[in-house]
């Protein structure tokens, strides 16, 4: 599976828990072609908002999903306490496959990378390289990495879980230290850093 959806919902305050029990409800009717991979709660960075990726086995399956639930009153059943919806568009790392379900977290961050026009093709190729090392035993592993292929690009994608706030912290520090992270030549791809933690919902694959 190569194509995925991030869908970044924004709720009124207070509101997260009722929204992921509606979510629960109409998430569990599978749609063909369209897989569940995750589900979260922000809590650390913009708040109240809710993730959601799917992927899909073709583009016309995810093109199909799409009129569907925009051509629907209040697919996702949170209409009430929606203040804001998001849908992204992401083609994976061909490089790099993806944790399978299971609990690899609690603590999910996502790391959003702006890049200059063409800094796509050097940050391919470094993360290529560096990933082996940067994921091996002594550090820790990265759920997947993604580049956008809609709204404003070349941008990417890339969600590490961890198991505490403490682990992320000595585990980024230590991978610098070594030397082995981040990867070569994408630092001068970047134009702007954005990175949420998120927690899962309770019937996310991904815990």
């Amino acid at each position: 599976m190569k194509l995925y959806e991030l869908i970044t919902f924004t709720l009124r305050v207070g509101t997260v828990a009722q929204a992921m029990d509606c979510l629960e409800g109409r998430l569990a009717d599978s749609v063909e072609g369209v897989s569940l991979l995750g589900c979260w709660a922000s809590d650390i960075g913009p708040l109240n908002q809710i993730a959601l990726l799917r992927g899909f086995v073709d583009e016309a399956t995810r093109q199909a999903e799409r009129e569907r639930y925009l051509g629907s009153v209040d697919a996702f059943g949170i209409g009430t306490w929606l203040t804001d919806m998001r849908v992204e568009n992401y083609s994976r790392f061909g490089f790099l496959k993806p944790l399978p379900p299971g609990a690899h977290g609690p603590f999910y961050e996502f790391r959003v990378y702006d890049l200059v026009p063409a800094g796509l093709a050097p940050t391919l190729k470094g993360w290529e390289q560096a990933i082996g090392p940067r994921t091996a035993a002594e550090y820790s592993a990265v759920y997947a990495a993604f580049y956008a292929t809609d709204g404003r690009t070349p941008r990417y994608l890339h969600i590490w879980p961890y198991s505490s706030l403490e682990q992320r912290l000595e585990v980024r520090s230590r991978a610098v230290r070594d030397g082995v992270w981040p990867a070569q030549n994408t630092a001068p791809q970047l134009r702007d850093m954005h990175s949420t933690l998120y927690l899962p919902a309770r019937f996310s694959p991904l815990q």
